[in-house]
């Protein structure tokens, strides 16, 4: 199944006998691994490997590193080869600046617009935010914050804001994941201000705490790719 543009699939699972081109199912499997954390930052991709766990020929990994280098998800290094990515500041910059203006609209339209139903099914996301929180399962805390904005975005019922997003959102992941150990608690403190704004209906209110949820989350991100910067000018 494709949803948002992604196969849906373990990114460490078999593909070969799915129905579309294998370049494009090896690029969303090895998107969704990537983003996911399945392989981090400084993990070297070899064809052979890539080939191995999604079970296809080496043909179509390699023209899928090729996109994946150009989207910036993926390093062609000297004597190395493929190198996963660390999200870079421009990337960072690039999505916060639309998070900054997209996050505020839809938290103000959810407050407009929410029923009853839908601050259950907020709530219900919160908490299980809490026990991975709890649990130190920073992976399944970065997918819940993704699905978290995406369900307000629905709520917004504004359905431009949610077709655009879709992709956003995936690249939030990948970024959330480098700061998840130190911003967790953070966030869904923030995340359940932004609950409460929906529910009070002050569209005002959810617009405001959205923008300062966004700014803390840049500044997070930010930091964390500046001090990653420095250890590996270090290192070097």
């Amino acid at each position: 199944m494709v949803r948002g543009g992604w196969v849906e699939t373990d990114p460490l699972g078999k593909i070969g006998t799915q129905h579309l081109p294998l370049r494009d199912q090896v690029l969303a499997a090895l998107r969704k691994g990537i983003i996911s954390g399945d392989y981090p930052p400084g993990e070297r991709l070899t064809e052979d490997r890539l080939a191995e766990d999604f079970g296809v020929s080496r043909n179509p990994v390699r023209e899928a590193l090729r996109v994946a280098e150009a989207e910036g998800i993926v390093v062609i290094l000297p004597r190395r080869g493929a190198v996963v990515a660390s999200p870079s500041s421009a990337t960072i910059d690039d999505i916060f600046a639309v998070r900054e203006r997209l996050e505020p609209l839809a938290a103000r339209l959810a407050a407009e617009r929410a029923t009853p139903a839908d601050v259950t099914t907020l709530r219900a996301m919160l908490e299980q935010a809490r026990l991975a929180t709890e649990h130190e399962d920073l992976r399944r805390v970065a997918e819940l914050n993704s699905a978290l904005h995406l369900q307000i975005l629905e709520i917004s019922r504004n359905p431009w804001l949610a077709s655009i997003a879709k992709a956003l959102y995936l690249h939030v992941q990948w970024v959330f994941q480098m700061t998840a150990k130190v911003r967790a608690p953070h966030s869904w403190d923030e995340h359940i201000k932004l609950v409460d704004a929906i529910e009070s209906g002050d569209g005002e209110r959810a617009e405001m705490v959205a923008l300062a949820h966004v700014v803390a989350a840049s500044t997070a991100a930010r930091d964390t790719t500046a001090a990653n910067g420095a250890r590996e000018s270090t290192a070097g």
